[in-house]
């Protein structure tokens, strides 16, 4: 008597699926602290690329066919002077906390993925959509966001329109399927805490169970499954978080290539991302007796040697240097000419300095000009700087003279300046 055998269960089969971790409760545990942090990570993106004032000039704006998703509607302020250093490391510190949660997400909701048929009815369909733009959206984001973080730039194109444009695509889906999904998460949240069973029930129609039908034998209990998610996250923030930290703390950040202990020793012994090597600057245009800066304004040209520069009264500001990775310094001394006092030389009233266009030595990559606004530039603690922490700035952070300005991305702060020109831009 031959024995009958019974073919193995397929992905679309609920049998397939046999964790007992697997259950309403765990995921909308997962997704309420993932609608928390992600609504976080959408708006301090929003603000981090806000603060390049994309709308100022196109060199600026590293998304030039946004459209209707460039609603910015204020100048990036300069107060407080540690506003870019706060909001960028809390949106790479969070992001990369976030990946074992976003992870155990996807793990406890694989099931949904394989479920047939494909739509049941058009709530089932536009879920179906928003969770294909979900999970593309989210993995897109998080791979192109720890990369940057990392340096590695792997990606087919400039990383600033991809990760602007992928979290719209994300965001989309995101509302969308939490629209949908949120009032049955909270329900099961409600029904657990009251001691009743998760309701597997969608919208009225019979859902593809997180449940298995037979559950293998547990290895570990949803909420020690929780527990390890959250260890997991507290060790990510803990190897991530210090990038943004001064002393011990930043020798903690393995994870972050700036978060490593201070390069060199000294006044400039402090993070820098590019080099003067790396940018092809070379120690004979930046001598004394050869470079010179080129002011441009309604009276004129002048040409300022660094000479004639340390002549011109000169004050102090202590700023950071805060940089889209995540990283940033503390606190740095620096000593150079106001802006709104080069302005002056060009024929503008130091109280009504306009916007200004800075080139530097650089001749290629993103960011060799960048545009600064007029509150900006009026703001008496930015300068062209000429010191550090009283020594003459290093050929590394940008010798013969640099730009320095309050809450502004690292990449605004243009290294080895060559020209500015003041003016409507």
């Amino acid at each position: 008597m031959s024995r009958l055998h019974t073919p193995p269960p397929l992905p679309t089969s609920p049998g397939f699926w046999r964790s007992s971790v697997r259950g309403p409760w765990f995921t909308s545990v997962l997704g309420i602290v993932l609608l928390g942090g992600i609504t976080a990570l959408f708006v301090t993106g929003l603000l981090s690329y806000a603060a390049y004032n994309p709308d100022l000039a196109p060199v600026n704006d590293k998304t030039p066919d946004k459209g209707l998703l460039g609603f910015y509607l204020f100048a990036w302020p300069t107060h407080p002077h540690w506003l870019y250093r706060l909001t960028q490391g809390i949106h790479v510190t969070l992001g990369i906390t976030l990946v074992p949660v976003l992870l155990a997400k996807l793990w406890s909701v694989v099931p949904k993925l394989f479920a047939l048929p494909p739509a049941r009815s058009l709530t089932h369909a536009l879920e179906r959509i928003s969770l294909l733009l979900l999970v593309g959206g989210v993995l897109f984001e998080f791979v192109t966001g720890v990369l940057n973080v990392q340096l590695d730039y792997l990606f087919p194109g400039s990383f600033y329109p991809l990760h602007f444009y992928g979290a719209w695509v994300f965001i989309a889906g995101f509302v969308v399927h939490v629209v949908l999904r949120a009032p049955a998460a909270v329900r099961n949240l409600r029904r657990m805490r009251a001691g009743e069973g998760p309701e597997e029930e969608a919208g009225g129609e019979q859902d593809f169970p997180l449940v298995s039908p037979r559950p293998a034998e547990p290895t570990v209990s949803r909420r020690g499954a929780l527990w390890f998610v959250g260890g997991g996250s507290l060790l990510l923030f803990g190897t991530t978080a210090g990038q943004n930290f001064d002393g011990p703390l930043r020798r903690t950040a393995l994870l972050a290539p700036h978060g490593a202990a201070d390069p060199g020793s000294g006044p400039g012994g402090f993070q820098i991302n590019k080099t003067a090597a790396s940018r092809g600057i070379s120690a004979r245009e930046t001598r004394e007796d050869v470079w010179r800066l080129v002011l441009t304004g309604p009276s004129g040209t002048v040409r300022l040697s660094r000479a004639e520069l340390l002549e011109l009264p000169l004050h102090s500001s202590a700023l950071p240097i805060a940089c889209v990775e995540g990283w940033s310094t503390g606190d740095q001394w620096w000593r150079g000419v106001r802006l709104r006092e080069l302005a002056h030389l060009v024929g503008y009233d130091a109280d009504s300095a306009p916007d200004v266009m800075v080139e530097s030595l650089q001749r290629h990559g993103a960011f060799r000009r960048a545009a600064l606004r007029s509150n900006q530039v009026r703001d008496q603690r930015s300068l062209l700087a000429l010191d550090v922490n009283g020594e003459p700035l290093t050929p590394d952070h940008g010798y013969p003279a640099r730009i320095i300005v309050p809450a502004a991305p690292g990449v605004l702060n243009t290294k080895w300046v060559a020209r500015m020109t003041f003016g409507d831009l």
